[in-house]
C-alpha cells in the first residue's frame, strides 16, 4: 500500500480524497494555489505545499509543479481527482516515467478513450452499440439514401465543419431526404465555407445513461449499476440518480455487459464510467468512456454502500477486485449546488459566503469545502457542494432532497438551489418523464 498520497485538485473532490486516504492510513499532501490558501482541503492534509498562482494554467495545470510538490514530500502517488490532469495522458506517462504511481488509467487507455474516432472504432470492434451513421463524407446522393434506409429514419445530417446547430437537419422518411440534405449544404456552405455533411441516427427522446465500471491489474471487470444524468443545460449536469427511473433489469444487464465490454477492450485499470445515449425504444449506444472517478460517483456510493475512492487505491496499488455486479439496493439523487443565478442566464456568481448552514438528518450527505466566511474564487468551476439524498424509494428521496434544499443556506452568494427547489416540485420530474432536452422545454422561471 502506499505511503504517502498526493491529490493534484481542489475543492470538494480533493477533501472527499483526503478522508478516505486517512481512514485507509495514507499521509496525504494537499496541493493549492494562491487562491485556495484557505480551502478546506489544505487545512485538513498532512502536508500542503503551493504550487502557483491562481491560473489552473500556472497551478493546477502545471505538471512541473506538481511533480516537484511529490518529489520534496516524498509522495508515492498521486491522485488527480476528475477535471484538470485526471485525463491527461501526458500527466500519467510522466508519473511512470518518475516512479510515481498515478492513481487512474495507464496513458495507453487515456489515449485510447479520449480520441473519438479511435474510441468508436474500438467499441465496434468489441461489440459494443455505437449509434450508426455513413462511412465518412456524403458525396453520392443514391448511396446516402441507401445508407439511410440501413440505418433507419428518423436520421440526423450534419455539417462536417459544423457548431452552434448550423447546417442540421433531422429527416423523418425517404421523401424528405434530398430536400434536406440540400438545405443543410447550403446552410453549412454559408455558415463555414464547407458543404460537406455527414449522417447519423437521430435519436429519438434521447436519455443520458452511464454506467459506473471498476477493473483490476488482473482483467477482471465489474459494472456497479447506472447513473441517469438528463437533467443537464448545456451538456452540462445538474441533477444525477440511481437507478434511473427509464431502467428496468432487462436493460441494466444488457448496458452493464455493454460496459464491461468496453472496459475490457482498452484493458482498463481502475474506475471509470462508459456513457451512453438511450432512446425512447430502449435501444443504447455508445457516447464515451471516462478514464476517471466522476463528478457523480457518491450516489452510487450511496446505493450500493461502496467507497469507490477506496476501490481506486486499492486497484491502483495491485489490489484485485470483487467482480462483482451490482444492483442498486436503494434510490439516491444528487443535486449539484453551484454559485450560479439561474434566473440571471445562470451567470456565475463568485464571492464571500456570508451565512452557511448544512442541511442535515438520515439519508442526507453533503460534499462541500467551504464555509461561513469562505470566498468563492472567479478562476475555477463555480461548484459550491453536491448535496445527495438517499432513501428505500425515489419518491422518499425527492422529498428527503425537498426537505434538504429547504434547509440549505448559503448568503453573500447567488446559488441554484431555487432552482432545485423548483425541480423536486416539478410534476414530469416527479413521474421520472424528462430526457437530456428537459431544460430546453421547461420554463422554470415561469
Amino acid at each position: 500500500m502506499f505511503n504517502k498520497i498526493l491529490v493534484a485538485n481542489r475543492g470538494e473532490i480533493a477533501l472527499r480524497i483526503l478522508r478516505t486516504c486517512k481512514e485507509m492510513g495514507i499521509k496525504t499532501v494537499a496541493v493549492y494555489s494562491t487562491a485556495d490558501k484557505d480551502s478546506l482541503h489544505v487545512r485538513f492534509a498532512d502536508e500542503a505545499v503551493c504550487i502557483g498562482p491562481a491560473a489552473s494554467a500556472d497551478s493546477y495545470l502545471k505538471i512541473p509543479n506538481i511533480l516537484a510538490a511529490a518529489e520534496i514530500t516524498n509522495a508515492d502517488a498521486i491522485h488527480p481527482g476528475y477535471g484538470f490532469l485526471s485525463e491527461n495522458a501526458k500527466f500519467s506517462k510522466i508519473c511512470q516515467e518518475h516512479n510515481i504511481k498515478f492513481i487512474g488509467a495507464t496513458p495507453e487507455q487515456i489515449e485510447g478513450m479520449g480520441d473519438k474516432a479511435t474510441a468508436k472504432a474500438t467499441m465496434i470492434k468489441a461489440g459494443v452499440p455505437c449509434v450508426p451513421g455513413s462511412e465518412g463524407i456524403i458525396t453520392d446522393v443514391k448511396k446516402a439514401l441507401k445508407a439511410a434506409k440501413e440505418i433507419g429514419y428518423p436520421v440526423m445530417l450534419k455539417a462536417t465543419a459544423g457548431g452552434g446547430g448550423k447546417g442540421m437537419r433531422v429527416v423523418w422518411k425517404e421523401e424528405d431526404f434530398e430536400e434536406a440534405l440540400t438545405k443543410a449544404q447550403k446552410e453549412a456552405g454559408a455558415a463555414f465555407g464547407n458543404e460537406g455533411m455527414y449522417m447519423e441516427k437521430f435519436i429519438e427522446e434521447p436519455r443520458h445513461i452511464e454506467i459506473q465500471i471498476a477493473g483490476d491489474q488482473y482483467g477482471t471487470v465489474c459494472h456497479l449499476s447506472e447513473r441517469d444524468c438528463s437533467i443537464q443545460r448545456r451538456h452540462q449536469k445538474l441533477v444525477e440518480e440511481t437507478p434511473s427511473p427509464f431502467m428496468n433489469k432487462t436493460l441494466r444487464k444488457k448496458m452493464g455487459a455493454a460496459a464491461i465490454k468496453a472496459a475490457k477492450a482498452v484493458n482498463y485499470e481502475g474506475v471509470g464510467t462508459v456513457e451512453f445515449l438511450v432512446d425512447k425504444h430502449k435501444n443504447f449506444y455508445f457516447m464515451e468512456m471516462n478514464t476517471r472517478i466522476q463528478v457523480e460517483h457518491t450516489i452510487t456510493e450511496e446505493v450500493i454502500d461502496y467507497d469507490l475512492i477506496k476501490e481506486q487505491i486499492l486497484i491502483a496499488a495491485g489490489e484485485k477486485i470483487s467482480g462483482i455486479n451490482y444492483e442498486p439496493i436503494r434510490h439516491a439523487i444528487q443535486c449539484r449546488i453551484n454559485a450560479e443565478d439561474p434566473w440571471n442566464d445562470w451567470r456565475p456568481s463568485p464571492g464571500r459566503i456570508t451565512e452557511y448552514h448544512e442541511p442535515g438528518g438520515i439519508g442526507v450527505r453533503l460534499d462541500t469545502h467551504v464555509y461561513a466566511g469562505y470566498t468563492i474564487p472567479p478562476y475555477y468551476d463555480s461548484m459550491v457542494s453536491k448535496l445527495i439524498c438517499v432513501a428505500k424509494t425515489r419518491e422518499e428521496a425527492i422529498k428527503k432532497m425537498e426537505r434538504a434544499l429547504d434547509e440549505y443556506i448559503v448568503e453573500g452568494v447567488k446559488t441554484t438551489i431555487p432552482f432545485h427547489q423548483k425541480l423536486m416540485k416539478n410534476e414530469d420530474f416527479k413521474k421520472g418523464e424528462f430526457t437530456t432536452k428537459f431544460l430546453e422545454q421547461w420554463d422554470f422561471k415561469a
